[in-house]
């Protein structure tokens, strides 16, 4: 590509995002509302690799009734908040995986699963924190 035609490129991809619409919307509620939010969905991601024990019942619900009406909001409000509305639709998916998680640990497990669940998570903690120390023993 020549570098005429590159700095074509890159003045018209600049005038179509980087402009006063673009920049007025980054600095109001209806960008960093969300973004901060994303903050529940990551963690809950980020938690499908934790113990089942450790997941809350009434929590997840209520992070799912949480989603499901600023899903709601998200549509509602003038203008539309897609940015919200994806944030709380990635929330509501993993927050539904957890609640399933804590339905079949509580409900359908046998103990002696149970406790073979268990055994499976602290043998990888311990593996975990094992790799941490000779990582930290490497160290000069």
């Amino acid at each position: 590509m020549s570098q005429k035609v590159q700095q074509a490129a890159t003045r018209s991809l600049m005038q179509k995002y980087i402009n006063k619409e673009t920049l007025k919307y980054v600095f109001t509620t209806h960008f960093w509302g969300p973004v901060s939010n994303f903050g529940i969905p990551i963690a809950a991601i980020y938690d499908l690799k934790k113990d089942p024990t450790l997941i809350s019942g009434p929590m997840t619900g209520a992070l799912v009734m949480y989603s499901g009406v600023f899903m709601k909001y998200a549509l509602a409000v003038t203008p539309k908040n897609y940015l919200l509305f994806g944030c709380h639709i990635i929330n509501e998916s993993a927050q539904l995986v957890q609640g399933c998680r804590f339905i079949n640990y509580n409900y359908f497990k046998t103990d002696e699963e149970k406790l073979a669940i268990q055994e499976s998570y602290a043998k990888a903690e311990r593996e975990q924190e094992l790799k941490k120390l000779e990582l930290a023993a490497k160290k000069p």
